[in-house]
């Protein structure tokens, strides 16, 4: 355990060093405050209005940004020090390969995770003392869902990240893959449920559907965070998800399951790559 940490520990000052945390914790600021007061503008209204759309709203902005943050802070945490000549020579010292790929994600989690919670928990705090229809009672709970979920869903990326780093041999390869990724899990998986919908002329199976939004941890994310507001009017494939009776739990411990699937194959794909 204390190698995991004493990487963990040099892979989160490295992202001190590179800016990594300032640069995230500032566009999730600024980025989660303005939609906050802002969000309503469309309908004529500035400032902080209900918590419930609030973070609906914020729910849909994270599940466009931390996919991407993640996958581009870890897709090159073993193909780039593959590159540079020092993955070698940390498998020199005294730690095994899991130990190594752990720690780094734990280190990398840890950025995330921090940067995260600063930058979101900033609009919370902006709505606690600006807000004059919101409590501090009211703001803990559904905040604390929000971050937590959006912390996992960070993780989740990381992890898949590192098996995509773990695969290939060269880092430029490594970004174009993570990119692709991006860009199935956000748009390809749900204009695809988005199709189904159409080709069915919506005749699918309400009992079904909720369970194929499962193969997609974005998803998950979002059906976290509309469970706590069943009285937000959706539409697409949430207004669909929105009548299944998935408990918040049962959703957080399908992230749980999504985290250990990339986190196990990644390093089951470093212990057979080639130094």
């Amino acid at each position: 355990m204390s190698a995991i940490l004493t990487v963990a520990n040099k892979e989160f000052h490295d992202g001190l060093r590179n800016r990594w945390v300032l640069s995230i914790c500032i566009i999730f600021s600024v980025l989660a405050i303005g939609l906050a007061y802002f969000g309503a503008a469309a309908a004529g209204k500035v400032g902080f209005t209900s918590l419930s759309s609030t973070i609906v709203s914020l729910a849909s902005l994270a599940v466009f940004i931390i996919p991407l943050i993640a996958l581009m802070l870890a897709y090159d945490g073993v193909v780039g020090e593959d590159e540079n000549g020092t993955l070698l020579l940390l498998m020199t010292y005294p730690l095994s390969r899991w130990q190594l790929l752990l720690g780094k994600m734990v280190g990398q989690g840890a950025v995330m995770a921090f940067s995260t919670l600063i930058g979101f928990g900033s609009s919370a705090l902006m709505m606690g003392v600006f807000s004059p229809t919101t409590s501090w009672g009211e703001l803990l709970g559904p905040y604390a869902v929000f971050i937590s979920s959006a912390i996992m869903l960070g993780w989740i990326f990381i992890a898949i990240a590192y098996v995509i780093s773990a695969s290939v041999s060269e880092k430029s390869k490594a970004a174009g893959i993570a990119l692709i990724t991006w860009f199935i899990f956000i748009l390809v998986f749900d204009l695809g449920m988005l199709g189904m919908l159409v080709g069915t002329q919506g005749n699918v199976d309400e009992t079904l559907f909720p369970y194929l939004l499962l193969l997609n941890p974005t998803d998950i994310f979002r059906l976290v965070n509309i469970t706590y507001f069943a009285d937000q009017n959706l539409t697409g494939l949430m207004a669909i998800a929105q009548q299944t009776q998935f408990s918040t739990l049962s959703l957080l411990g399908g992230l749980l399951v999504w985290l250990a699937l990339p986190v196990s194959l990644a390093l089951a794909i470093f212990n057979r790559r080639g130094l």
